[in-house]
């Protein structure tokens, strides 16, 4: 029985302060329920909330890490310094850093390798624009982000591993799949996990969806056989809107 597993990625919003008020709202808030949380602050606004959920059982990501440990790469934040803060998580292949930033399968696979042999969780953005749903590349476009994301992951490593279908199209537009369109592209998702490795790697993998994920959709996306969560963008940056995603059940 895969656990539902509901992610909030801030991505460049809350300063610590806000954080921390935030996340002991949102930890008071959750006490009881048994989804697996996970919330993604900025680099600079991780250690605030951390610090702040101590004793929560909601799980701290970053949205992002180099593709090196340390040196000469000025900006950049490694693996071991999030791990240094109690990051335990991290998100990679985002679109917005696929898109904005130029980041290539090739590279996200890079990164997602490191994260595993630094014992960290990766959770996995693919999915398809517009441009190529409407010319019937889904397909083309998922196998070709899950093989090449993948590429060196052993099985024993999915167990680390979430992925996060984000049509692009539907990321911060308002739009969503049908539920019955997102679960088409969790299933093929699936299938592909089973081929790359096996049944049982594929029928524990956790599957969450993004794309414009709110609490008027959540129930119909959840109540979905392939979908197992959610990768929430803007209703995560209230609790007012985010905890009855995390509740959807309730």
């Amino acid at each position: 029985m895969r656990k539902a597993y509901i992610a909030g990625n801030w991505k460049m919003n809350m300063t610590p302060s806000e954080g921390v008020a935030f996340a002991k709202e949102l930890a008071e808030a959750v006490k009881g329920l048994d989804t697996k949380v996970m919330v993604a602050p900025p680099f600079v606004t991780i250690p605030a909330v951390v610090e702040a959920l101590k004793g929560s059982s909601i799980i701290v990501a970053a949205q992002n890490m180099s593709d090196n440990l340390s040196g000469a790469f000025t900006g950049e934040v490694s693996a071991l310094m999030l791990k240094d803060l109690g990051v335990t998580n991290v998100i990679l292949g985002h679109s917005e850093r696929r898109s904005l930033y130029g980041e290539t399968d090739q590279f996200i696979n890079k990164k997602v390798l490191l994260a595993l042999a630094q014992g960290m969780d990766v959770d996995l953005c693919i999915g398809e624009t517009l441009e190529e749903r409407e010319a019937g590349k889904l397909e083309e476009v998922l196998t070709r982000q899950v093989t090449e994301g993948l590429k060196g992951v052993s099985a024993e490593d999915m167990a680390h591993i979430t992925l996060a279908y984000e049509p692009v199209w539907a990321i911060g537009t308002g739009k969503t799949a049908t539920p019955e369109d997102a679960d088409d592209a969790h299933a093929f998702i699936r299938k592909l996990i089973e081929k790359l490795y096996t049944k049982g790697v594929a029928e524990e993998l956790i599957i969450q969806y993004g794309g414009s994920v709110k609490a008027s959709n959540v129930k119909a996306l959840m109540s979905k056989e392939h979908i197992d969560g959610a990768l929430v963008g803007g209703a995560s940056l209230s609790v007012e809107q985010f905890l009855p995603i995390v509740a959807f059940d309730k």
